[in-house]
């Protein structure tokens, strides 16, 4: 399925749970025909309970209710609270639900990360925002500095159509030598309030997020700002920032200071000296977790989404992002990362960075080039296809159910 620039669309910037859970609850509250819902995470903690909440008192008033979740990061749910839900009239569905082995989640790879909402194919969420109390600020110091994007206009279409789509088709696997990769969609006439959605999958789109990146890159006249929680990509995105800094623009990365997991401020550490000594400015952020996936360049054009730059997000998961053309959007997603530079990072310079020995070099090729690329052979491997597991209601007494017709074919579009 090919995406378009859509011209014509009112854009708001959503930051963390404050702002993107209120805003969420109250379209799904006035929802009058449809909600359609994907996330990587969904917790029974007070967010996911008002999220249930939500979602039952719209399907109860006869709104059309979809939510399908990751089978990994999804998988804690109880049988009660989505029984409390199908219940309702909720379609629950899990991506590839996988049985645990000795108690731990065998499907790591492969997931689906994406966090999209449709209300009335209307209005669409997109972001790294999942539905979980560790994206409000009172969580505590591992609370989470995220993004989302609340879309009207053409654009929410196309988002529609995929969702839509996603929800009642198997996912495709393709295995490397039967893939076909398409070229994104690149815009001929930037302007204002324009908006491209971005997918990746394991099909024909799996490079679309990195090559918008890469031209990004290539393309910055003046300066790009790229804050990212998950930041391990390959060396051709890593060529470009170094690139970009040669020939003048200003690059600034702000990456975590203080993960949420150990492993990724090894991982970033590991790139700081192909980086700084070239004029990348690395930023540490140090107040909490960063999750954000989100840039700008120059005066107009930026992206939210789901997507990490690591070999995740790059090479299996399947994931969602906005592109944008918009100064004055623009300019509010830089005002935030200005703001989150000045107040809450660390500048690494040449003296933080570590001195390059032989052994250092050679350790540093190796670990990286297997880092990077492990995931993308788990993708060249033969893979089942995923499923899509619909949750039926629990059984009612007869009295109850005769009059309630639940859909056999579940590949059946409404």
């Amino acid at each position: 399925m090919n995406m378009e620039w859509r011209d014509g669309n009112k854009i708001t910037l959503l930051e963390n749970g404050e702002e993107f859970f209120p805003r969420l609850y109250d379209r799904i509250g006035r929802a009058e025909t449809e909600v359609l819902l994907e996330t990587f995470i969904l917790f029974e903690d007070k967010v996911g309970l008002a999220l249930q909440e939500n979602l039952i008192a719209a399907a109860r008033r006869g709104v059309k209710v979809e939510v399908m979740v990751d089978g990994y990061g999804s998988a804690n749910l109880s049988e009660g609270y989505i029984a409390a839900l199908t219940t309702a009239g909720v379609r629950f569905r899990f991506f590839d639900p996988r049985p645990a082995f000795m108690g731990m989640r065998t499907n790591m790879f492969r997931r689906l990360h994406r966090k999209t909402v449709v209300v009335d194919g209307r209005i669409a969420f997109i972001g790294g925002i999942n539905f979980s109390a560790e994206h409000y600020s009172d969580y505590g110091p591992q609370a989470k500095q995220d993004y989302a994007v609340e879309l009207e206009g053409p654009v929410v279409a196309d988002i529609h159509r995929y969702t839509l789509e996603t929800l009642y088709s198997e996912a495709r696997q393709r295995n490397w030598w039967g893939r076909r990769s398409k070229l994104p969609a690149y815009n001929r006439q930037p302007g204002d309030a324009q908006a491209l959605f971005v997918y990746r999958d394991n099909d024909e789109h799996d490079t679309d997020i990195e090559r918008h990146y890469l031209d990004m890159l290539r393309t910055a006249k003046q300066d790009v700002i790229i804050a990212n929680a998950y930041f391990f990509p390959g060396y051709r995105l890593l060529k470009e920032m170094r690139n970009a800094a040669r020939r003048g623009v200003r690059v600034k990365l702000i990456v975590q200071g203080e993960p949420d997991m150990p492993i990724v401020k090894v991982g970033a550490r590991m790139l700081y000296n192909y980086l700084v000594p070239e004029g990348v400015m690395i930023y540490e952020y140090l107040r909490r977790p960063l999750h954000g996936k989100v840039a700008v360049k120059d005066d107009y054009w930026a992206t939210v989404g789901s997507s990490n730059l690591d070999p995740l997000s790059l090479s299996l998961n399947l994931e969602a992002n906005v592109m944008i053309h918009d100064s004055q959007f623009n300019h509010t997603l830089r005002n935030k990362l200005d703001r989150l530079i000045a107040e809450d990072c660390q500048l690494i310079d040449e003296s933080q960075v570590p001195k390059q020995t032989y052994w250092h070099l050679a350790k540093s090729v190796l670990v990286f080039h297997f880092l990077r690329h492990f995931p993308a052979w788990i993708g060249w491997l033969p893979a089942h296809t995923p499923k899509l597991s619909l949750v039926p209601p629990p059984v009612q007494p007869e009295i109850e159910t005769q009059d309630r017709a639940e859909p056999e074919n579940e590949g059946a579009k409404p």
